[in-house]
This record gives structure tokens, C-alpha cells and sequence, in this order.
């Protein structure tokens, strides 16, 4: 044996397999109890096996709506130790949210104690709080005792637990459920219980009745947190026929009055699954950005319900427009996606529509009533027997009290003795066959059963009242077995019984008890009109101020230009020029790309501002050329430090995005250097070696992006400016004194000449820099 287990090729513990088939049969094990396990709930109760255990231990611990409440470290304590060994920080968290009222429709637990509110914020530690059923939950456990569902052993096989709960409602679709398994995913929203009701009894009625008739009854999704449920009935339609969709939900808001015209938004309601924090987090950085600049202000005002206040910037702003951009831009409006993936039968996958759900959930409502039918009629056969002996002992009461006063073994006596026709006056000759059994010479003995009931009788039970409360008991449940009979007999009446429980089921939690009324209104989405976004900037005057580090802010008003104003050390101006709130300001870079910032978007001119690039996405090696005022159908000369360029139309570098738009295409070590509106006939370029060159503006052809072509001709040096002008008024600049100098018609033809030329010597004054402005 030594030389066997030293012997890898020998020793049965080393097997030899391709990897891939090692590989692909431990993962298909892994996928399988993922998805049957932990991730996809049950069609037939809605639950998850981490549900069904907890829900089963706390019945376990006695833990009835009615009774006290227990530690919740105690329940997923028992719930790890007895059903689910896996943290106990899951099982609480999953318990948890059970609790919460607004994560769950209808909650399964009743929570005493912080379980966590509406804000995201999380539940208290597992010893501070406590729980017990909630009324909903022991109506997905009733019929436990009466062999309603099969039992499996736990983990360790020394306990057993339900493979699933009996569920007198459809808890599935009642309170949702969603989850991630291996190559699948399952979210279903919850509904509202008395409108699943109403569907399964019409499906009850007309079993072959089409998608869309239940839409009649369940008109959509009825989320705990309310809302305005706003997608179209076909659309909602089309996802409960396929199982497969999406929802648009919207928070409930109203107009509150303030007088003289003033007005404010008030949020009640807010969409599923949506942190308040971080709701009230984003709406105050859309004012902050002024993404949405007709919003002034937003106040969270909620205490037990949910108040979210928010003010306009004027009064004379819309509110369904204020409202629409919010809804497009924060979670004031989220679509929830819908897929009703589930194991229809606890076993296989698959995703249903909303007929299949509810038809998988009356399948097995009729399978638990023929089990608990089954096993009140063994109950009722076992009382019966007993009730018969009682009976047939009262009938003979004084040889029974022979018999155990003299006989050395009275139950074997009792069994022995012959009561036959006391057995018949007993069952009153009806239709039930007594298990009595007969003896050798075809006596009519009874049975250990009946001689063991007779045997533990008390002396208080001799009397005639109770002889005849026997018989009245026996009367009673042998008309309730008839009836069972008949029911087990009868599909008709089966359908009769669960439609008379599902009944029974919306009234105990239907629309009339408190909760119980539809909370999600659904309603037609009424669509905003697209508004441009400077259309609801209040127009004011700024001036827009830049440093040579890129450091921009705007001031109040239009400043003078000349002011002396303050910057970092170091810093010193470079672009300042008067705007309004309303303009878009085009930021051409060396990089060849325009960058759109908005002016109102700017920051005040109390500070020093900041820096451009964390408005755009300016690369760090990448310096600003130009900021130009937008404006629409003007045309822009653009040109790089190589001598090319091009005219592009502005509207065609208006970007939508902090990327920019590329315009020109610069490589190597060449950069953008000009960019200047179109306003003349004629360009006007000069070099880094000082040689000037004029030509018709129209020898530059017109693009939206490219390298261009060549404006002028260098042997050494590049492009150091350029402008376009009017040739009729002349070529105007600034000579080194600060006097205007202009040079025009016939003068100026000593330098025109066609485009990609060398050019002549800059005229006498000429500014050193080599530019013109």
C-alpha cells in the first residue's frame, strides 16, 4: 500500500484530465449553484434561498407579527449556524432589507430599531436592532405544518428546511426582486397585490386570456418610494408580453405659491432605488456647474417624508421647463430596466412573461391545496378512529371500566373484545369504513389507536356531555372529509377554493388597509420643448478676463479695459474683452482644437478665477492661441507655425463637449499661431524674417478641419502673423510710438502678389514684434 500511495500514477487521488474539461466542469458547477442558489429567485414564492432560510428560522424562533421582537444577531446567527453557512454580515444585510419599507413593497420583516433610511444611509450594527414577521410574511409561510411544500436536509443534515414557502400571494411580482448569477441577471419591479389578485382570478376565469388583457389589471410596476410612472401602454405592454423592457419613472413634484408671482418646486416623491443624498448632491452641482441655470437654489426640508425644494433663478421661468431639464439631467428620472428571468419551477431558468409568472404562481397554489387537503384528510381519518373508540367506549362504558380494572392487560383486551355493533351505531352507517380491525373468528376488535385514546382517557371525561360533544365532532369532521373528497375530486372546485384564498388574500391587503393603495401614478410624459440654454441665461454684462497661465474668471459689468487688475505672482494679463452671460466663447489652442466655454458658466471675478484647462480638456504642452467671442455664420482665418492655414465657418467649431473639435492638423513640432475673423478681401501675412505678403482672401479655400495650404514661402523662420483686412480702407497697425499707421491703395500693391509667395521687406515703421495687432 506505501508503494501504491508513492506512486502518483497509482494512487487513485491523482486523476488525469484535460484542463479545459477540468476547468469547464467546475465552472458549469460554480454557474449552476449560482444561479439555482444564491442570484434567481423562485417563480413560486419570489424568494431567494438567503430569504426563504431567514424568514424560516425567525418562524422557527417563534418570531409571529404579534409576539416580541428578538436581536437581529440572534436571528442571522441561528439563520448561519442552522440553514445558510455563509457570513453573517450578508444574511443581516439581506434581513435588513426585508425591513425596509421603502426598498421593499410589501416588507417581510417587521424592524425595530435603524434599518437604514431612504438617504443611503446604512442599517445599525446587527446588535442594536430586532425584528420579527410581518403579517405578509407568515402569509408566505402559512400551511408549513400541513405538509403544504417538500423539506430537504439543511447543509450539515441535521436540521430540515422548505424548498419553498407555500406564498398565498404573489410575492414575486409583489415585491420584486433582482440579482446577478453567471451569464444571467434577473430585476423585476414590485406591483401592487390587490392588482396581481384581480389578474389571477381573471386568469383563474379565462386561462387562455392574452398579454394584454392583463394589462387591464396590472397597468404597471407600483414602486414603495411612489413616483410617476411615465413610459407609454405600449411599450409597457411589449416588456410584460417578452419579460424583457425598461420603465421611465419620474418623481412627483408640485407648484407651491409664494405670492406676488413667486414660485418654488417641491419634490414629494422620488424614483426607485434613489439615494436622497446623492439626488440633492447632483441637483446642487447642476446649479453649481449651471448646467441647469434656471435653477437658483435646492433645499433638502425632509423629515418622516420626503420634501426636496427647489428655486427658480427668476419668476418668470417656466416650471414644466425647469422640470424637464431636470429630469434629463439628474435622477429626478430614471429608467428601471425589467427582466423577468426566474426559476419557473425552483429549477430552470428562464425568462417569463407576465401570464407565465402568474400562471407558475397558481400551478403551485393548486399543487399546496391538494397537499393541505391531502393532509387534513389524514388528520381527519386519525381523529375519526380515535373519536370512533371514545364513542364505542361511552356505549360500553362499564365493561370498559371492567376491562381496566381486572384485566392484567387491558389494551390487549380492548383490542380482543368484540364491539361490532357498537362500531356501526358509532359511525352512524355513513360512507366511512372504520380501521378496525377484524379478529380470527370475525370479531370487531379495536384498533391500538382507539384502545391507546380510551386507555389515556381522564376520569373528567366520563360524563354525558361529553359523549355527545364526541358525537357532534365526529358529525362535524366527517362532513368537512366529504367535502374535502368532493374538492379533491373536482378541478372546478379547486379553482373555486384558490380564487375564494386569493380573495381572502386582497382583502387582508388590499387597497382599502393603509399602504395597501396604488402609490406609482401612471401617467402621459409631458415632454418639455427643447430651449436653447442661453435662451434662459439672464443676460448681464461680464468682462472676461485671462492671464498668460490660462487663469480665467469674469467680472461684474464691463470694466475698463486699461483697469489695473490683480493676478498671481508671476501672472499677468493676456485676454480681456467685454461679453454678456449669453455668449460662447471659442478657445483655439496650439493644438490646432477649438474648446466652447460657456460665459455664464465662468468664475466670478472676486478671486483670481481658474484655470482653463479644468474647464476643457486642454492638453498640458498645448498653450492658448486666441478666445473669440462666438459668433454665429462669421468665418475664422486659421493658420499654423509652418505658414499654413485655411478659412474655417465658426459654426463649424462650436464643440459640444470638454474635448473640443480638431480644425487644424498640426504634427512634429508644428503649432497653431493665428486665428482671426474674416472681415476684408485681403490677407495680410508676415514672417519671422519680416518679409510681408498681401493676397485675395479668396485663394484660401474654405474647410471644416485639415492641414490647409500655404500661405507664404520660408527659407528659415515660420509664420509670425497674419490678418485679414479691407483692401479699400488699407493695411493698419500700431508702429512702435503707439500711432496708427496705415498703408492703402496704390502703395499697398508693392507687396500684393499670389498666394505661397516670399513676400518684400516690411514697410519702415513696422512693429518690431512682427505683428500687426
Amino acid at each position: 500500500m506505501d508503494e501504491i500511495a508513492d506512486d502518483p500514477n497509482m494512487n487513485p487521488r491523482n486523476l488525469a484530465e484535460p484542463l479545459r474539461r477540468a476547468i469547464g466542469e467546475r465552472y458549469l458547477t460554480y454557474a449552476l449553484s449560482t444561479i439555482m442558489n444564491r442570484a434567481l429567485p423562485d417563480a413560486r414564492d419570489g424568494l431567494k434561498p438567503v430569504h426563504r432560510r431567514i424568514l424560516f428560522a425567525m418562524r422557527e424562533l417563534r418570531l409571529s407579527s404579534t409576539g416580541g421582537f428578538r436581536k437581529s444577531a440572534k436571528i442571522s446567527g441561528d439563520v448561519m449556524g442552522n440553514y445558510h453557512p455563509h457570513g453573517d454580515a450578508a444574511i443581516y444585510d439581506a434581513m435588513a432589507r426585508l425591513a425596509q419599507d421603502f426598498t421593499i413593497r410589501y416588507p417581510l420583516v417587521d424592524g425595530q430599531g435603524n434599518f437604514g433610511n431612504i438617504d443611503g444611509d446604512n442599517p445599525a450594527a446587527s446588535r442594536y436592532t430586532e425584528a420579527r414577521l410581518s403579517l405578509m410574511a407568515e402569509a408566505l409561510l402559512d400551511g408549513l405544518n400541513e405538509d403544504a411544500v417538500d423539506f430537504r436536509a439543511n447543509y450539515d443534515g441535521t436540521l430540515t428546511e422548505p424548498i419553498v414557502l407555500p406564498a398565498a400571494f404573489p410575492n414575486l411580482l409583489a415585491n420584486g426582486s433582482s440579482g446577478i448569477a453567471v451569464g444571467m441577471a434577473t430585476n423585476i419591479p414590485p406591483h401592487n397585490i390587490a392588482e396581481l389578485v384581480d389578474a389571477c382570478l381573471h386568469l383563474i376565469k379565462t386561462p387562455d386570456a392574452r398579454d394584454d388583457t392583463l394589462l387591464n389589471y396590472v397597468p404597471g410596476p407600483d414602486f414603495p418610494t411612489g413616483g410617476v410612472l411615465v413610459e407609454p401602454r405600449e411599450q409597457i405592454a411589449e416588456a410584460y408580453r417578452t419579460g424583457r423592457g425598461a420603465f421611465r419613472l419620474r418623481a412627483r413634484w408640485h407648484l407651491e405659491d409664494l405670492g406676488r408671482g413667486t414660485w418654488q418646486a417641491v419634490v414629494t416623491e422620488i424614483p426607485y432605488q434613489v439615494q436622497k443624498s446623492k439626488l440633492v448632491e447632483r441637483l446642487a452641482e447642476l446649479i453649481q456647474t449651471k448646467k441647469v441655470p434656471i435653477l437658483a437654489d435646492v433645499r433638502d426640508e425632509s423629515a418622516e417624508d420626503v420634501r426636496m425644494v427647489l428655486e427658480p433663478r427668476s419668476k418668470n421661468v417656466d416650471p414644466d421647463m425647469l422640470m424637464g431639464m431636470l429630469f434629463k439631467n439628474s435622477d429626478l428620472e430614471i429608467r428601471f430596466s425589467l427582466n423577468m428571468n426566474v426559476l419557473i419551477d425552483g429549477v430552470t431558468p428562464k425568462v417569463c412573461s407576465l401570464k407565465e409568472v402568474l400562471r407558475a404562481f397558481l400551478d403551485f397554489r393548486r399543487d399546496v391545496l391538494i397537499r393541505r387537503s391531502k393532509h387534513r384528510m389524514e388528520k381527519i381519518d386519525h381523529r375519526l378512529e380515535v373519536l370512533e373508540g371514545l364513542i364505542v367506549a361511552f356505549l360500553n362504558l362499564d365493561r370498559v371500566i371492567d376491562i381496566i380494572r381486572y384485566d392484567d392487560d387491558p389494551k390487549a383486551a380492548l383490542m380482543r373484545e368484540d364491539w361490532g355493533r357498537d362500531h356501526v351505531r358509532a359511525m352512524s352507517e355513513r360512507d366511512y369504513v372504520p380501521p378496525a380491525p377484524l379478529g380470527e373468528d370475525g370479531v370487531l376488535g379495536l384498533t391500538e389507536v382507539q384502545a391507546e385514546a380510551i386507555l389515556n382517557m381522564r376520569l373528567r371525561s366520563l360524563r354525558r356531555l361529553e359523549e355527545i360533544e364526541l358525537v357532534a365532532e365526529r358529525d362535524r369532521l366527517m362532513e368537512e372529509r366529504a367535502g374535502l373528497e368532493d374538492l379533491l375530486d373536482s378541478e372546478d372546485l379547486q379553482w373555486a377554493r384558490i380564487a375564494e384564498q386569493l380573495r381572502e388574500t386582497r382583502k387582508a391587503f388590499g387597497r382599502d388597509l393603509p399602504g395597501g393603495a396604488r402609490r406609482t401614478e401612471i401617467a402621459e410624459a409631458l415632454e418639455a420643448e427643447e430651449v436653447p440654454i442661453e435662451a434662459m441665461i439672464e443676460r448681464e454684462p461680464i468682462t472676461v478676463v485671462c492671464s498668460e497661465r490660462g487663469w480665467i474668471r469674469a467680472m461684474t459689468g464691463h470694466i475698463d479695459l486699461a483697469r489695473e487688475l490683480k493676478f498671481k505672482d508671476g501672472d499677468g494679463p493676456r485676454f480681456i474683452f467685454h461679453a454678456e452671460t449669453t455668449d460662447k466663447l471659442l478657445v483655439f489652442g496650439t493644438n490646432g482644437r477649438f474648446y466652447t466655454v460657456s460665459a455664464a458658466n465662468l468664475p466670478g471675478g472676486r478671486g483670481m478665477g481658474e484655470p482653463l484647462r479644468l474647464m476643457v480638456d486642454l492638453p498640458n504642452e498645448a498653450d492658448i492661441v486666441d478666445i473669440l467671442i462666438h459668433q454665429p455664420g462669421r468665418k475664422l482665418l486659421i493658420a499654423s507655425s509652418a505658414g499654413d492655414g485655411f478659412v474655417v465657418p465658426e459654426d463649424e467649431v462650436v464643440a459640444q463637449t470638454r474635448a473640443g473639435k480638431q480644425a487644424l492638423n498640426v504634427k512634429d513640432d508644428v503649432r497653431a499661431r493665428i486665428c482671426r475673423p474674416v472681415r476684408g478681401d485681403a490677407v495680410a501675412v508676415v514672417g519671422d524674417n519680416r518679409k510681408l505678403l498681401v493676397f485675395d482672401v479668396e485663394e484660401l479655400p474654405e474647410m471644416a478641419r485639415g492641414k490647409g495650404v500655404r500661405l507664404q514661402k520660408y527659407k528659415d523662420g515660420g509664420l509670425s502673423d497674419a490678418i485679414v483686412f479691407d483692401k479699400s480702407a488699407g493695411l493698419t497697425w500700431l508702429d512702435p510710438a503707439g500711432r496708427t499707421r496705415t498703408v492703402a491703395l496704390p502703395e499697398l500693391e508693392e507687396w500684393r502678389a499670389k498666394r505661397a509667395g516670399s513676400g518684400r521687406m516690411a514697410p519702415r515703421g513696422f512693429p518690431r514684434d512682427n505683428r500687426f495687432t
